[in-house]
């Protein structure tokens, strides 16, 4: 088998789909690696490491694809601004896997199909104990919760922690996240440890254990029942009706926050608006949103996607680029995540094998024997 590590070329991308330490494994256990030159330097590593991990560095980018058995990418396959067509380029029979965000590449989705390319949308790996280790969202959703908070304390210009100086004592910073899933729990983790005070809301009451368990008060809703959390482990969204009534209640909670971490999203579909103009309106001046759903066009109706806004007297963070903040830790849970994906594909004889009875494949795998298996 031989795997390929393309140069990312997304805007703003620092991540490479495997760090030296995962392709040294994957060598040690008779894999063949190759990796575009340069494809780790965003994330400090260089091809020396590479080498030194047993790889293959292959400068041209036509070389690297037409002898790949299993590309390994972070972002959907692109034509790079130079014009090389990455999908163009994969041979009849690869097997591609990536973050492939299916809902909104289905154009992608039909140009892999028709060059006979298997792929894999990681996105899609379901929420088992058995996918654990194949869970790349939860993974980068870990980066973006830690990173959410460390970005919207350094907007926020004043101390997370109690302190008691000789000028008087300092009260601590309060911090309001909304949504418990992994990103959220991980954020309210972070904005503990720096000291703050901490709420969190989700409407699935299943979780107020893990909240309470990282020492942060939970919010509760007389609404919110056990079967507010969808198969995969996500909330499940709520009638306009219901949305308005959560609205009431996250009111009073937002005004009296230094700091709100926003991080509800549905897959496949906008995401779910929490946070209006009033209820900015009503915010002390200098405290902080920080929306991780702006891509998905924001939990606050004034999230500008990749732009930080000030709207009455509070800063509203729409980043992007969160989950890619963290480059070397990042780079190196997504190679461990390929690496246990080649494992599960693999048969006795090391050989990839698509097996779509297999459930964690079925529900992955995208484009197969030259057609589109995914329907949003």
């Amino acid at each position: 088998m031989r795997i390929v590590v393309p140069r990312e070329t997304a805007p703003g991308e620092r991540r490479v789909a495997m760090a030296p330490g995962s392709v040294k494994r994957l060598v040690s256990g008779g894999v063949a690696v190759a990796v575009e030159t340069g494809a780790g330097l965003a994330a400090s590593f260089t091809d020396e490491e590479y080498r030194e991990a047993g790889a293959e560095i292959i400068a041209d980018p036509g070389a690297l694809f037409q002898a790949a058995d299993f590309v390994g990418k972070i972002n959907v396959p692109q034509v790079r601004d130079d014009g090389f067509d990455e999908i163009a380029a994969m041979p009849s029979g690869t097997l591609c896997v990536a973050m492939l965000q299916p809902y909104a590449n289905s154009a992608a989705l039909d140009r892999l199909a028709a060059q006979g390319v298997t792929s894999v949308a990681l996105e899609l790996i379901p929420r088992t104990t058995k996918a654990q280790r194949m869970d790349a969202l939860s993974a980068f959703s870990t980066i973006a919760g830690y990173a959410g908070v460390i970005r919207g304390a350094e907007e926020l210009g004043k101390f997370f922690p109690m302190l008691t100086t000789a000028a008087g004592t300092i009260a601590p910073a309060r911090v309001f996240i909304l949504g418990a899933g992994v990103a959220g729990l991980q954020a309210i983790a972070t904005a503990r440890r720096l000291g703050a005070v901490v709420e969190a809301f989700d409407i699935r009451p299943v979780v107020k254990e893990q909240v309470e368990s990282l020492g942060a008060k939970f919010v509760e809703w007389n609404e919110a029942d056990e079967g507010r959390e969808t198969e995969g482990g996500y909330a499940e969204e709520v009638s306009e009706s219901e949305a308005e009534r959560e609205r009431q209640l996250l009111s009073d909670h937002i005004a009296k926050s230094d700091l709100v971490i926003t991080t509800a999203l549905v897959p496949g579909r906008p995401a779910p608006r929490l946070i209006t103009e009033d209820m900015v309106r009503r915010m002390r001046p200098g405290s902080v949103i920080v929306d991780f759903a702006a891509e998905a066009g924001g939990n606050c109706e004034l999230t500008v996607a990749g732009e930080t806004v000030r709207r009455h007297g509070v800063s509203i963070m729409g980043p992007l680029d969160l989950a890619s903040s963290l480059p070397v830790p990042g780079s190196e849970m997504y190679g461990r995540i390929l690496a246990a994906l080649i494992e599960h594909a693999s048969n006795e004889d090391g050989i990839l094998e698509i097996d779509l009875n297999d459930p964690i494949l079925d529900a992955s795998v995208v484009t197969h024997g030259g057609k589109v298996r995914f329907e949003a």
